[in-house]
Order: C-alpha cells, then structure tokens, then sequence
C-alpha cells in the first residue's frame, strides 16, 4: 500500500491509504486517525475517518499546511508498526429479507435500475453467480461483518464481510438513486453493506430490512440512553435471518424498552484473521452464541 496525501485548500489534508479497500487499510488508517486525534498537534479542529482513509482539518493560522503534512508523515511510520488488533464487540442484528416495505419502494425506482424486470435481490443474485435468491441470502448472512466505517447519514455504518476477496459479494448501486429508502433497510452498494438509519434518497441495492434502530437523536431506546449512534468503527456483526411475526414483535419488544441487541466482547486479530478466516470466524460466532 502506498498511502496518497492530498490537500483539500488550505484547510484539509485528505489521506488515503489504498484505492481498493481492505482490511490492512483500515487498520492502517484507524490507527492514524486515533493517533492524531491523541498527539495534541496544535491546530488541528477535526479528525474524520473512512473505510480506508481519513481527513484532518485544522486551522492554517496555528499551523501552517506543509507543517501539518509533515506531522501527519511521522505518525504514518508508527502506524505501520502498530499492532492489527483491537477489542470489540460481535453484535447480532436481526435480517427481515424480502421484507414487503423495501419490495414497495425497489418496485416504484425499477427505471432507475440495471435490471428494471426483476428485484434487486433477484440482480445480486444472478450477478454474483448464485442459482436462487435463497442461495445469495446465506452467503449474505452466513459470515460475519466489520464496521469500517460510520457515517455519510448519522449512524449509518458501513460494513465489510470478512472473507476472503475471492467471496466478497459485489453489487453496483443503482443507476441513478432513488429518492426513497425506508428507514433501518440493509443495503449494499459495491464491496459494502450498510443499515441506512433514517429514511432518505439512497442508491444502494435494497435486501430487507432491520427491527432494530440504530440511531435515536432523543436517547429514548433502552439500549441507545448512553449514546444516539449504536455503531463504531471496528464493531462485527453477525446478521440473523427472521421473518415477519418475529420482526413485529422485536419492534413491538424495542418500543417498549423490552429488548435489546445480543452483544458479546471479542478480541479480533487481523493476522489471525487472514491465516485462517473460517477458524476466526467461528471463533466470533461462538463468543456471540454464548453470550
């Protein structure tokens, strides 16, 4: 990887870590952005992470841009030294697929779409070399994710599967976006899956959709009083497939302050990942089962 250091005027430095995105990249970049969030630079006003990059901004009368630059090179060296692992959690969220609110809403921006004659599972599936939607669902759900990022929306968390590159789903997002996306739907644009947090405009293909609320700006959700955001970077989830009486009574449960996430404290190793994924893997779900 060689990272890529770009200005953005006089006020940001955008610094990418690789064009494609990756594990090694993220751990890279994170480890940059929580050490200069940490080394006190003088000036420096915001510090916004990515799935593999990150920006600064800083105010150029405390220091100047090629300064910044600089500062931000020295930490690079110690960031490639850094240990790949960090303490997390594995997070179980609940997967209504084909649920009949997201089919509503694909259906009426089929003009907008590769594929105007089918749904979007239906595409992914096809694209992806799978026989059946069924059989695209398990690898969907079969494998857990990492939260590489959260934002572009608030609370929306970006999440990469971790398996090898050779079994990375891909999907295109639509042609041109839609202008409707129902709150709390699982989506998938390129190589990442996302929960969209509130309902907007939205161009990623739509899966199904979650009971379960990620961000709560009133604090009045039981599990989100500590914090309006659920998500952080380096959180794993595992998505759980349920159907239609199950999610009623989930979102009937979180209205009630009845029900809360399974959620259980994991160390993920990145070197230990890459030697032996399926092992790791099951080593997560594990923890989670027995949470």
């Amino acid at each position: 990887m060689k990272t890529r250091y770009s200005f953005g005027g006089d006020e940001h430095i955008f610094v990418e870590m690789d064009e494609e995105m990756s594990l090694d990249a993220f751990f890279k970049s994170i480890s940059m952005s929580n050490a200069v969030r940490d080394s006190g630079i003088k000036g420096v006003t915001e510090v916004c992470p990515a799935n593999a990059s990150f920006q600064v901004k800083f105010d150029p009368d405390v220091i100047k841009p090629d300064a910044m630059l600089a500062e931000l090179k020295k930490l690079e060296t110690a960031a490639e030294k850094a240990e790949k692992r960090m303490a997390t959690r594995i997070v179980e969220v609940p997967v209504f697929y084909r649920d009949p609110w997201t089919h509503e809403t694909l259906m009426r921006f089929r003009e907008r779409h590769q594929d105007p004659n089918g749904t979007d599972l239906d595409y992914a599936a096809r694209i992806n070399g799978f026989d059946t939607v069924d059989a695209f669902i398990e690898a969907h759900h079969s494998n857990p994710w990492f939260v590489s990022m959260v934002g572009f929306v608030a609370g929306l968390p970006f999440l990469y599967q971790l398996v090898e590159r050779e079994r990375q789903l891909q999907v295109p997002k639509y042609l041109r976006p839609r202008t409707d996306t129902p709150k709390q739907t699982v989506g998938y644009g390129g190589c990442f899956a996302c929960i969209y947090s509130v309902r907007g405009a939205g161009g990623y293909q739509m899966f199904g959709i979650t009971p379960m609320p990620i961000y709560d700006p009133t604090q009045k959700i039981s599990y989100l009083s500590d914090f309006m955001v659920f998500f952080n970077p380096g959180d794993i989830v595992k998505w759980k497939p349920i159907g239609r009486e199950e999610y009623d009574q989930i979102e009937a449960d979180v209205a009630k302050g009845a029900w809360a996430p399974k959620i259980a404290r994991v160390d993920f190793d990145l070197d230990a990942f890459n030697a032996d994924v399926d092992g790791t893997n099951k080593k997560l779900m594990e923890a989670l089962h027995g949470a």
